[in-house]
């Protein structure tokens, strides 16, 4: 398993449960050591679940990289996140493959799940394994598969989830659907890696392009004085023909804001614009900044400058329940905040340090503070941009002066919450 994050701990984990012998690989010297020692770093995995597969023998995990000759399948699950300018950048799946390629031996099984564009198993991934000599479906075999994690989520874990499979070439689909075949109720084949890799963007514009719609209209009928989330609740009592999905401040989570711009990237290769992807996308890009609008609006009826105000935001977690802050709407909401001169902190129950994001270098460190009485008295403004099932509600609409609602938290009317 290369990658031990999000994506590559709980495969990994669930390789292990079902009899393999798993070697993790990953650059973070932080995260060998916290698995050598048997500890979860992922707050939303079962602590003991992974100690105990550790202490049995099931699961390592290794920064040394001369090791991958040793698996008989090799597992990417490495980042593809965008560059600035909103390009795909696969210099992680790509330094992948060329260390792969020094070590490559006959027989093994290399699968990318990392979320792609379409063409990049078989045009970017093979010709750099072919580079060892072995040539692929006969010396080694290659497919594609998507990760299909939702952290946190109760319902649907790693082994209950279908897995689409799409190999570069009979061989090496046969071996991928028998690889996942062991852990996995239902294998999926497709005919070819693109066609996997096309599965995985639509899955995830289709929530891009449907949060998108609903952020919209959360904006039309906030100008019309509706409240959105009472319309939702009226809709979603129809049986057939909708789908719901809510409103927030933006969106975030390492596929939903990265993934329609790969697709529409490669599209102009072939001299297609996908214009609704791309309008879905400036939609969701443009939310934090009128959340941020929304709470200079509040604070102004208050006859309050946002600069050198103190504005409290909680949640950094791009969504409930997890400790995951990866393309988190919070960062940007910051963001703007500060540059207009406001005082900023956050609480988040989850996540007690602000960590390094790729995309938001420049913020200050920051930590959680504590949701008491006295630290919400003492704000401007609270902006909610996670709703974590743990936080107290009840006493952030007593305590804070002034609640800027991104959530629809609060259904009830009151005179402190401002709904964004």
């Amino acid at each position: 398993m290369i990658g031990l994050g999000y994506v590559g701990l709980p495969l990994a984990a669930l390789f292990a449960e079902r009899g393999f012998r798993v070697l993790g690989f990953d650059t973070d010297p932080a995260k060998i050591e916290a698995l050598a020692a048997g500890r979860c770093y992922i707050r939303h995995l079962d602590g003991e679940r992974i100690a105990g597969l550790v202490a049995a023998g099931a699961l390592a995990a290794t920064g040394d990289l001369e090791r991958l000759g040793e698996p008989d399948a090799l597992l990417i699950c490495v980042p593809t996140p965008l560059s600035p300018q909103r390009e795909p950048d696969l210099s992680y799946v790509l330094a992948t493959a060329r260390e792969i390629a020094r070590r490559l031996r006959p027989g093994q099984l290399v699968v990318l799940e990392s979320t792609t564009y379409p063409g990049t198993t078989e045009e970017v991934l093979r010709p750099l394994l072919e580079a060892s000599g072995l040539a692929c479906d006969q010396g080694f075999f290659l497919a594609y598969s998507p990760e299909r994690e939702d952290p946190g989520n109760p319902v649907h874990g790693t082994g209950s989830i279908p897995k689409v499979v799409g190999g570069a070439g009979p061989a090496s689909q046969a071996a991928a659907v028998a690889l996942y075949g062991e852990v996995v109720p239902r294998v999926v084949p497709v005919s070819s890696p693109a066609v996997a890799e096309a599965a995985k963007l639509t899955e995830n514009i289709f929530r891009a392009v449907n949060i998108a719609l609903v952020n919209e209209l959360k904006l039309v009928y906030d100008r019309m004085g509706i409240d959105v989330w009472e319309v939702l609740d009226a809709a979603a009592t129809k049986p057939f023909g909708f789908m719901r999905f809510d409103p927030g401040p933006g969106w975030g989570g390492h596929c939903i804001p990265v993934d329609p711009f790969y697709l529409s990237w490669k599209a102009r290769e072939h001299g297609m614009t996908a214009h609704f992807i791309e309008l879905a996308g400036e939609v969701n890009v443009r939310m934090p900044e009128r959340v941020v609008e929304k709470v200079v609006r509040a604070l102004n009826e208050r006859e309050q400058a946002v600069k050198g105000s103190r504005v409290l935001v909680i949640g950094l977690a791009y969504k409930k329940n997890v400790d995951d802050p990866r393309e988190s709407p919070a960062f940007e909401v910051i963001d703007h905040l500060l540059s207009r001169g406001a005082r900023v902190s956050y609480h988040d129950p989850f996540i007690p340090h602000a960590p390094a994001m790729r995309t938001w270098p420049e913020l200050p460190a920051m930590a959680s503070v504590a949701l008491t009485a006295e630290t919400l008295a003492a704000t401007d403004a609270v902006v909610i941009v996670t709703d974590h099932d743990a936080l107290d509600w009840a006493l952030i609409a007593e305590h804070a002066p002034l609640v800027v609602d991104t959530r629809g938290v609060y259904r009830e009317a009151r005179g402190n919450v401002v709904k964004a």
